[in-house]
């Protein structure tokens, strides 16, 4: 569920007596309301303007919508000519198509009234995140600060900001942090020359500060000043020590160099929730840079699908996990479920040492597991299930949640039917959020794999047709027909929104998968 990339045709609008003029565009809490009629007026009148395309229904857009609100208001204060406006795409349905929009909320900034390829919005999805990012599509990539008043104003708006002393602006240090404020969205810079300045920072020669409103309030930078060692300073400090999940954080959290992260799954509510957050904070110290430390909060019912993805209920909160966002997911759980920064920095030291083993889910094998003509695999029996030399293995891989899953259950249960009396042919589920192998990765829901008989452990992914003739064909032929979807039909399914359903982590593993709702 990213936000697609695709050609934008050319919009038609109906021109003449019927144009509308700006101030019939109407607005809603400081956000234009755009529909066909009035789209094109509103790019003439407003030379940069952020869009959103909504669906009223949309979990995702309702969150948005204060905070979207919210930097419309900003930008209206300070007399910005950027606007912000949202087009129901379910009402809209021409304009949404005619932009590509295949999710929830999808957001596009048109610059200079061009409305062929507009920029997708990639920051997050907190006010100041927006209005940041469109300040850097609009203007300078690093404010000139002139005297000292101007930089207290920048650093107090702001929660984090990047500020250069530099006594010459044109030097190459300068360039260089110039070059870093561009490459950055989501962080208003500063650079300032001013000895006044200088000395009211206590800064007493060239370099660059990061001021933030947490932790250690300002941290500055201390080495050979180029593009990629700031870059690295910046993603280092930029977050608190400990970071809340939210909708609003994941595209900091996960857009971020730092692929480990070590998460702690806590009630705010609970009685010792401070001191296990003291703890958590304590260990973190050690690690900055190298593991990013958020915590979680278990009683939030969005947070119940994440919970069930690393195994966890919330009875069983507070609990530790870690993992790594590399090209395949790795998950690891501490010896002990005790919560002190001593055995969080053990378990930490572990993992960085390359000691720690994976952590692998599994649920207890049940009694009637091959009672039934769909087997019931869980981790603990998978290998000698799918990998017996004298079976071929037909695996759905599945999630209890995903709608897709319960579409294809009824097919998949007759399929189990047609074959139970075929001693050569096992037809089997496995439930992927509570169960995890080794051999498996799955990134979607429902995943479908063919383990033919050999010794080779061989694996074959089937792409086809989801209906009862086309697994027996593929299962009639040795998996060798029918397991490929043709391009036709693949280029209709994704038109129609795809036939899995991601995982509730990967959604949110970077600033371009930001959490939307599929048609």
């Amino acid at each position: 569920t990213t936000f697609l990339r695709l050609f934008f045709p050319a919009l038609s609008f109906e021109g003449g007596k019927n144009q509308l003029n700006a101030a019939d565009i109407a607005e809603e809490e400081d956000v234009l309301v755009l529909k066909k009629s009035n789209f094109e007026e509103a790019l003439k009148t407003y030379p940069n303007i952020l869009v959103e395309f909504y669906a009223p229904w949309c979990g995702h857009c309702k969150a948005l919508a204060p905070e979207y609100a919210k930097a419309a208001g900003m930008l209206k204060a300070e007399g910005s000519d950027i606007k912000l406006a949202k087009v129901d795409a379910t009402e809209e349905s021409e304009l949404a198509q005619a932009f590509g929009v295949r999710g929830y909320p999808t957001i596009k900034f048109f610059k200079g009234g061009e409305k062929e390829n507009p920029k997708e919005y990639s920051a997050g999805r907190q006010a100041d995140d927006i209005v940041n990012w469109l300040k850097k599509r609009t203007g300078p990539a690093a404010t000139t600060i002139t005297d000292v008043t101007q930089a207290e104003s920048l650093i107090a708006d702001n929660e984090v900001v990047v500020i250069g002393f530099f006594k010459d602006v044109e030097s190459e240090d300068a360039k260089a942090f110039i070059k870093t404020a561009e490459a950055v969205d989501d962080i208003p810079f500063g650079i300032i020359s001013d000895d006044a300045v200088f000395s009211k920072f206590e800064v007493a020669k060239d370099g660059v500060v990061l001021f933030k409103k947490f932790d250690e309030v300002r941290s500055t930078f201390d080495g050979e000043i180029s593009k990629e060692k700031l870059l690295t300073f910046i993603k280092s400090n930029q977050l608190p020590l400990v970071i809340e999940f939210t909708e609003q954080t994941a595209p900091k959290i996960f857009g971020g160099d730092i692929k480990s992260h070590i998460l702690m799954f806590v009630p705010k509510t609970a009685k010792d929730f401070q001191d296990k957050m003291d703890q958590f904070k304590k260990a973190a110290e050690g690690f900055k840079g190298k593991i990013l430390f958020i915590f979680i909060d278990s009683d939030v019912d969005d947070n119940q699908r994440i919970l069930e993805f690393f195994g966890l209920k919330k009875e069983e909160c507070p609990a530790i996990r870690l993992i790594t966002l590399e090209e395949e997911m790795t998950k690891y759980k501490p010896e002990t479920s005790e919560i002190t920064a001593e055995n969080i920095i053990t378990f930490c030291t572990a993992f960085t040492e390359g000691k720690l083993k994976p952590h692998l889910m599994s649920q207890d094998i049940p009694d009637d597991w091959d009672k039934n003509p769909v087997m019931v695999l869980v981790g603990k029996n998978f290998e000698e299930v799918a990998f017996d030399p004298a079976k071929n293995v037909f695996i759905e891989f599945y999630a209890p949640w995903c709608g897709h899953c319960k579409q294809l259950a009824p097919i998949w249960d007759q399929l189990g039917e047609k074959f139970k009396d075929d001693a050569n042919i096992v037809v089997a589920k496995m439930d992927s959020t509570a169960n995890e192998i080794e051999a498996v990765k799955v990134h979607s829901f429902p995943t479908l794999k063919f383990f033919p008989a050999g010794d080779d452990h061989k694996v074959i992914d089937y792409n086809g047709e989801r209906t009862l003739e086309g697994f027996t064909k593929f299962l009639e032929s040795g998996g060798k027909e029918g397991g490929d979807l043709d391009l036709d039909d693949a280029e209709d399914d994704s038109d129609s929104g795809g036939k899995g359903e991601t995982n509730p982590f990967t959604t949110t593993t970077s600033t371009l998968n930001l959490p939307v709702c599929e048609h």
